[in-house]
């Protein structure tokens, strides 16, 4: 199969772009995301019009927040959009007349960077995104693994500590409400009004109070040395390591992949996950160590995994 269009959902835009054997995005389109579950269906269909002008293309994929059914066909729960088992394959090819696969939108990215990105070279590797919340996706065997019923890989939502923090799911305890993005401005906030002494450039690139501090001036104030926002990479690190550690216990992989926006830092969160990785690693002592790489694709990575998958039908 030649060229193929991949599909990302994004909260604000939604993105379509053709996508050839390599890996490489030859053409892209992006429109606005509408407010409605009917108008986000209109939004694709055109976005994948958009892009595919001028070229051949044989199947599209669609990179999709939430709960897809094991046929790759029906969104059976998204939690940012009104569907509720939506048919969203069928929609798609009656509107775009080629064949549509649907892909949960980390699942996808985890087999962009597999493929094309840190995880080439490797057969068996995890992917976690450290974003808003925490995603991932599991390549076993050079295979994407699915589960039974297609909803594996929710790693955000393994409860690591009983009675935690409440989580938007409904549970507690979650691992993303201790290693994600949301958490790493929680950690930051508490120190913020704690030693505010110590927060120095992170107040100064807010609005001057703990409340008013945002993710990105975290990561800028961490860049500058701020010890509060340094240590709050490091807390966030911490929970994440202590989460792969769990991980390689159940998966055994050769790699694990770190990517979403926390992970833009690089060493600043990659090297203290790695230590963190190392400490609560059973057995850390006797058996081999996984890699932990930075994720390569950085946000096209769920639009190339998506237009791959579709590839292989």
């Amino acid at each position: 199969m030649g060229l193929t269009i991949g599909v990302d959902i994004g909260g604000t835009k939604i993105a379509a772009g053709v996508v050839d054997e390599e890996g490489t995005i030859l053409d892209t389109h992006q429109v606005p995301t509408p407010p409605t579950a009917e108008g986000i269906i209109d939004a694709i269909c055109a976005a994948v019009s958009g892009a595919g002008k001028g070229h051949e293309i044989e199947a599209v994929g669609i990179g999709a927040a939430g709960y897809v059914d094991d046929k790759r066909a029906t969104v059976l729960f998204a939690p940012n959009i009104d569907w509720r088992h939506e048919p969203l394959k069928d929609k798609v090819e009656q509107r775009v007349g080629m064949q549509v696969v649907v892909e949960n939108d980390a699942n996808a990215a985890a087999w962009g960077e597999y493929k094309f990105g840190a995880g080439q070279g490797h057969e068996d590797v995890i992917c976690i995104t450290l974003g808003t919340g925490l995603g991932g996706g599991i390549i076993i065997g050079n295979k994407l693994r699915r589960g039974r019923f297609g909803v594996a890989a929710e790693f955000g939502h393994i409860r690591v500590v009983p009675d935690g923090l409440l989580c938007g799911c409904g549970s507690q305890g979650c691992w993303e409400q201790y290693a994600s993005g949301r958490a790493l401005v929680r950690y930051a906030k508490q120190r913020a009004n704690a030693t505010p002494e110590n927060a120095e450039i992170l107040l100064r690139l807010g609005d001057g109070t703990p409340d008013g501090i945002e993710g990105k001036h975290v990561s800028a104030a961490a860049r500058e040395g701020d010890p509060v926002a340094v240590d709050s990479f490091r807390e966030l690190a911490r929970w994440a390591g202590a989460g792969l550690a769990d991980l390689a216990s159940l998966f055994d992989p050769s790699a694990f992949i770190v990517g979403g926006g926390v992970s833009d830092e690089g060493e600043l969160v990659l090297d203290p996950i790695r230590k963190s990785f190392r400490r609560w690693l059973i057995g850390g002592a006797w058996r081999p160590h996984a890699q932990v790489l930075a994720a390569q694709l950085g946000g096209k990575a769920g639009l190339v995994g998506a237009a791959d998958l579709a590839r292989q039908g």
